[in-house]
């Protein structure tokens, strides 16, 4: 199954360290099957609000993407973006092939008339 780091980035100055961490950031993530699938693009906030810019990086499981974070690669430059850059990172797996959510809003029903 999927899984995807997406980072929350709140707006930040340039700065050298930054330049260098997006220049090293691919070859971090490449051995473990990573790869942008979306970052800073244009955006339309739809409900809410949502100050900053959004990353996220897929990797072909749970396992590739936790390891691609506590990599001595990724750990090494991670300091060149957090000194400068604010946000909220969090690792999420993706939904299962053949997700059904007519099945899961079934299965909520079901446990609703349960307890009434």
């Amino acid at each position: 199954m999927s899984a995807y780091v997406i980072a929350h980035l709140r707006a930040a100055a340039p700065h050298p360290e930054i330049v260098e961490y997006m220049e090293r950031i691919p070859a971090t993530f490449e051995p473990y099957g990573g790869r942008f699938l979306v970052r800073g693009a244009k955006r339309k906030v739809l409900e809410g609000s949502w100050p900053g810019d959004i990353v996220m990086i897929g990797f072909p499981g749970i396992e590739e993407a936790q390891s691609w974070w506590d990599s001595p690669a990724y750990q090494e430059i991670a300091p060149l973006r957090s000194r400068h850059i604010e946000g909220d990172i969090i690792l999420v797996e993706g939904v299962p092939e053949g997700f059904d959510p007519i099945s899961t809003a079934n299965e909520m029903r079901e446990a609703l008339g349960a307890r009434g």
